[in-house]
């Protein structure tokens, strides 16, 4: 076969190293030896000896079943061999998680991860009130995580001097150290009278990382099964 689909800027070549990898902008590639864990129905392909199995709530060292702010499941995968996961064509990035490192993350924007790391569902303090990215996994330990975003991402660094102001149904996650409230920037009032609607913004202050996405969140779309 011929022609620009054949050429070696879409062919996939055998990974190098086991764990995950960019294969594209749009597609993570995992070369699997023992388990990993991914978002379910994000593998797009594979190749070799693997076990896709949907997790139900865990006991013990067991993969438990991770529910986010968007109710989203994870799966463990298990066997030798190499398996691409995607979601939507959003892109694709992967953060390093070394020992004593924090990264919390919105769960629409986890697309796999290594099984080295720990996870839990974590309310974001000083939000009461239901919304988008209010709920969000921690991960620690060490390892790799593979995330999604709807664009390319902006990473805004936050001091003490200068906290960093985001709509709650844009952030993607920040790193450790930081601390969160809402902040109300609008009166009831200046709504009723065609205000932005940006009323509540989420507040991280202290010393750190926040990662926003370039578009506010959509609805989801129901999961196939």
């Amino acid at each position: 076969m011929k022609g620009d689909l054949f050429s070696s800027e879409h062919m996939v070549q055998p990974a190098a190293a086991p764990g995950m990898t960019i294969e594209n902008a749009k597609c993570i590639k995992y070369a699997v030896n023992g388990e990993m864990h991914a978002r379910q129905g994000a593998m797009v392909a594979y190749r070799g000896n693997l076990q896709f199995e949907r997790k139900g709530q865990g006991v013990g060292g067991m993969l438990k079943r991770a529910v986010t702010g968007e109710g989203l499941p994870l799966m463990a995968v298990r066997g030798q061999g190499e398996a691409w996961f995607a979601h939507e064509a959003q892109n694709c990035f992967i953060v390093d998680v070394d020992p004593g490192d924090e990264f919390t993350v919105n769960g629409r924007n986890v697309l796999c991860f290594d099984a080295s790391l720990s996870y839990r569902i974590a309310t974001v303090k000083g939000a009461g009130i239901t919304g988008g990215g209010l709920f969000n996994s921690v991960f620690t330990g060490q390892g790799r995580l593979g995330l999604i975003c709807d664009g390319n991402p902006l990473v805004i660094p936050v001091s003490q001097q200068y906290p960093v102001y985001v709509d709650t149904d844009a952030v993607v996650g920040w790193t450790a150290g930081l601390q969160t409230s809402l902040h109300r920037s609008q009166s009831l009032g200046s709504m009723l009278r065609g205000g932005s609607g940006e009323a509540v913004q989420l507040m991280l202050q202290g010393q750190g990382y926040v990662v926003v996405r370039p578009s506010e969140a959509t609805p989801q779309k129901p999961q196939q099964h």
